[in-house]
Parts: C-alpha cells; structure tokens; sequence
C-alpha cells in the first residue's frame, strides 16, 4: 500500500474504529515490527529466538495503533518503532533472565579495561584483558558472546529519552539549521568514528559498518560475512566494546541506532 492510500485508511479508522479496520492497520505496518526485531537480535544474538522478539514487537504495534494520533506531526513509523522496541524491552526485563555471574563478567571486563588502558594510553586487547582476567582467549571470548544479554540494559536511554508523542529527545539534522557550533561538532564526531573504527579488526569493522550504516539484520550479516549469527553478534560486541573509550560522549550514536 501506498502512502496515499495508508493516509485513507488512517482517515477510515479514525472514523469508525473497527476491528475490521484495526486489523487492516495491523497487516499493513507488521512488517516494522520485524525490522525492529531484527534491529535488536543483534544485541542479543543468540540468546533470544528472533520468533519470540517479533511476537513481543507486535503487542507494541497495537499499543501504538491504538495511541496514536495522526493530528501531531509524527509519523506512525516513528511512533510505533518506540512503541514495538519498548514492548520487546520491556518483555525481557520482565523475565529477568540475565544471571548475575553475567552482570559481574561485564565489570570484570570493564575494569581490566580501563586498567589496561590507563597504563598503556591506548585501547586494550583481546588477549591482554583476558590476560588480566587471568583466563584463556577462548574463554574471554565465551564471556564476550554471554555479554551481548546486558546490553539490554543499556537501551533503556533509548525509551528514557522518548517522549509519549514517539519524539526522541534529541534533535535531528533537520529540526533545525546548524549553527557554527554545530558543524563544529559534526566534524569533531566525524573524526572520532572514524578514529575508533581504525581500532578495529577487518571483520569487527564490517559488522558494525554493515548494522550501523547499512542497517542490515544479524541473519542478513551473518549470510555476508559467511559467518554464523552468535559469530556476527561476538564481533559486534567485541568491536563495541573497542570504541567505548574512544567514542566517548558519541557512544550513543551506535547505542541507540
């Protein structure tokens, strides 16, 4: 369906608000929720089944066709990609799945990290954290792989920073023209992505160029790179965690993609 002719049928349930109806609006937008579950099964990997994200994401639709009003100045995609990420989010902390050996792995990591780095004055590793960690690399990377659970957490800003009206709280390019300050900024970000992509692997690069730029899904990446998907979301993490430091108050460009 055209965007004419989803303008008409939003216009026929906003006048009769029929099951009938309903349902057509529900047809018409599922495919989002699969977008948006695809989106987030690369921080989860295979931890989630991508099934039960997409049946988490379609309660959220409905909320979103049922709270939305076409008279404010949002469009229903944006609106409902809020509502259908914020319905799987909410859904998995619900079931409080994430053990807490995990959420201690992480600090561990974190930790060594940041010693690491301040002695050395550069981004740490593979082998020197799990040297730190006093374990072997294949184990540092079975931690890496359980990590991708706890960044679920880390999206809560995502839903923090949204507002009711499916409007995040920061602005886009074209909310209004830059300013000096602004073109400013652009190139100082600019410069340190691509500074913290150069901290990479070849293949950690492609994966976050690939989820970030070309906006492709963990399944879609993994039949790129030949890999499979708990590969795909290792490296995802792996690559993540490099530019933390580096990107520092732009993390959040890539956190809430």
């Amino acid at each position: 369906m055209d965007e004419v002719g989803r303008q008409k049928l939003w216009s026929e349930y906003g006048k009769t608000k029929t099951p009938a109806l309903r349902e057509k609006i529900i047809v018409e937008y599922a495919p989002l929720v699969k977008v948006v579950a695809g989106r987030l099964s690369m921080y989860l990997g295979y931890n989630v089944e991508y099934d039960d994200l997409v049946g988490y994401g379609v309660f959220g639709l409905i909320d979103a066709i049922d709270k939305f009003d076409p008279a404010k100045a949002v469009k229903f995609e944006t609106y409902a990609s809020l509502r259908i990420r914020g319905a799987i989010l909410d859904q998995i902390r619900k079931m409080d799945w994430i053990p807490r050996t995990v959420r201690q792995k992480q600090r561990q990591i974190d930790d060594a990290i940041k010693k690491i780095e301040a002695e050395k004055g550069e981004a740490a590793n593979d082998d020197e954290v799990a040297k730190e960690l006093g374990i072997s690399g294949d184990e540092y990377a079975d931690w890496q792989s359980q990590m991708a659970v706890t960044n679920v957490i880390s999206l809560d800003e995502f839903n923090e920073n949204s507002t009711d009206d499916g409007v995040g709280g920061r602005e886009t390019i074209a909310d209004a023209a830059p300013g000096p300050e602004e073109v400013l900024e652009e190139k100082e970000l600019k410069k340190t992505l691509a500074d913290a992509l150069e901290l990479l692997t070849e293949k950690e690069r492609k994966v976050i160029l690939l989820y970030y730029y070309e906006e492709l899904t963990l399944k879609e990446i993994s039949n790129i790179l030949e890999v499979s998907e708990s590969r795909v979301s290792q490296l995802h993490m792996k690559g993540l965690a490099k530019m933390k430091t580096k990107l520092g108050k732009y993390m959040g460009i890539l956190k809430m993609s």
